[in-house]
């Protein structure tokens, strides 16, 4: 096949010009494929290609008991996660301030608006004095509450969208994360205006709009988030139904691995919101009052979207049919532009096999709770590259501000699913081609340059394996 042996060939000479004893000498291609991704065939963008190419596809990596034990863990040994079941009635100053602080404080270099132009430091400092970090009291009390909607989790009280360059918009620097509907919290700080909270939940501390949460009693809300039965959304973003009746539970986005518990209170030949739940799964979803309080409302979920009556098994298959269910998602920072990030990719995907992952790339690479291998200066081009040619579907590749998941090999050749910014490898004649892909994306591994000397293996911090 012309396309795996450019890709073989060009894998080769990014290996020749790091000085692996492992490439060979060989003609690439002058002229790489009309997509310039480089060993990529149409074939390939279905996740049948590579499940038909694992043996044993189908059998449980884990099982449910073994990740209940792998989620317990996580949360005990991981200091990005926050196990907000088990705070104390009060919370110190200190540690209130430094989650606040760790995220809200003047950043050292210039940032830039949507125009290009720079961000006055007056404006900084306005939104940092709006965090009211000088007003934290001596002991907070948590106040326990739930995201009603998808709601995004920024380091500032701000919806001010800033960048590091002038033009370069895609990865807005105050926005961290996100939350989805039915997401436990806990708020300790309130914003001088009002409008922003500070909260904490199990995996991130961040600011998010006051008006997506919904106040309640921390057992009803637990008891909610463990109910049965329930529902796990397996489609990357299906929608309740539409529905006047509640205008915010209508067409209410529900991510990937979401668990919505079922309301089995309705009599079943009843309609639910104006129509008739036959069809449908009946959620029951989390609502807003006028007063901020907690409360619980059916809303229905088409039979034809994609949900299941539990997390689905942990297995290879699995892994990869859940992630290319991303394919051609645009990439969004922290969860930004109704997508995800690299790191929120993978960890929505283990999250729909029940697997509760840290969110951002630094933790997942060295979290004390994961089957990790790290990587330091000290391993060798050649130590990497064999290790890169023993991963496995399902594999967890790191590098700098980035994470792979490894979906099977074609020839030898690892290649991986990633949710990334785009693809930059040496042309036979030597010079750099670099395609910006800014979505998931399928590519091979072993090509991909970091810069113009090193390659991703070169730059490869960590290997996760959910083992």
């Amino acid at each position: 096949m012309t396309t795996l042996r450019h890709t073989l060939l060009a894998a080769a000479l990014a290996l020749a010009v790091a000085g692996s004893p492992l490439a060979r000498a060989a003609d690439v291609p002058a002229t790489p494929p009309p997509s310039g991704v480089l060993g990529v065939t149409d074939a390939q963008l279905d996740p049948s290609f590579w499940v038909s190419r694992l043996p044993d596809a189908d059998k449980v990596v884990l099982d449910a008991q073994a990740i209940a034990a792998l989620n317990d863990k996580v949360m005990r040994l991981d200091p990005s996660m926050h196990d907000i079941r088990h705070l104390g009635a009060t919370l110190p100053r200190d540690q209130v301030k430094g989650w606040i602080t760790k995220l809200t404080s003047k950043p050292s270099k210039a940032l830039y608006d949507m125009e290009g132009k720079d961000v006055p430091s007056a404006t900084i400092d306005a939104i940092i004095a709006n965090a009211a970090i000088d007003a934290i009291p001596a002991n907070v009390t948590p106040r326990y509450g739930m995201a009603v909607r998808r709601s995004a989790l920024r380091g500032f009280p701000s919806d001010l969208r800033v960048f590091s360059h002038a033009g370069d918009t895609d990865i807005d620097r105050f926005q961290e994360s996100t939350l989805f509907p039915g997401d436990p919290l806990v708020v300790v700080q309130m914003s001088r205006d009002g409008q922003w909270a500070f909260v904490a939940s199990p995996r991130y501390a961040a600011w998010m709009h006051a008006a997506d949460i919904a106040h309640g009693d921390a057992q009803a809300i637990f008891a909610h988030v463990d109910a049965t039965p329930y529902r796990v959304i397996t489609g990357a973003k299906p929608q309740t139904v539409y529905t006047p009746e509640v205008p915010a539970l209508s067409e209410l986005q529900l991510d990937m691995g979401t668990r919505v518990p079922l309301d089995t209170t309705l009599p079943p030949d009843q309609p639910v919101n104006g129509q008739t739940a036959y069809t449908a799964w009946t959620l029951s979803l989390p609502l807003r009052g006028n007063d901020g309080s907690l409360s619980f409302h059916p809303a229905l979920l088409q039979r034809n979207q994609d949900s299941a009556a539990g997390y689905l098994p942990l297995t290879r298959a699995n892994i990869i049919r859940q992630a290319f269910k991303f394919l051609g998602e645009r990439y969004g920072w922290g969860h930004a532009y109704n997508g995800r990030d690299c790191s929120g990719f993978v960890s929505d995907v283990y999250r729909s096999m029940g697997l509760q992952m840290p969110r951002n790339t630094g933790d997942q690479a060295k979290s004390p709770g994961l089957d990790h291998t790290l990587y330091t200066d000290k391993d060798s081009h050649d130590a990497r590259v064999k290790a890169a040619m023993a991963l496995q579907p399902g594999d967890l590749v790191y590098i700098p501000g980035h994470v792979m998941m490894v979906i099977g090999t074609i020839e030898g050749q690892p290649y991986v699913i990633h949710d990334v910014g785009g693809m930059s490898y040496r042309q036979a004649d030597g010079s750099m081609r670099r395609v910006k892909l800014n979505a998931v994306s399928v590519t091979p591994l072993l090509p991909m340059m970091f810069n113009d000397t090193q390659t991703f293996v070169d730059r490869m911090t960590s290997i996760v394996r959910i083992r």
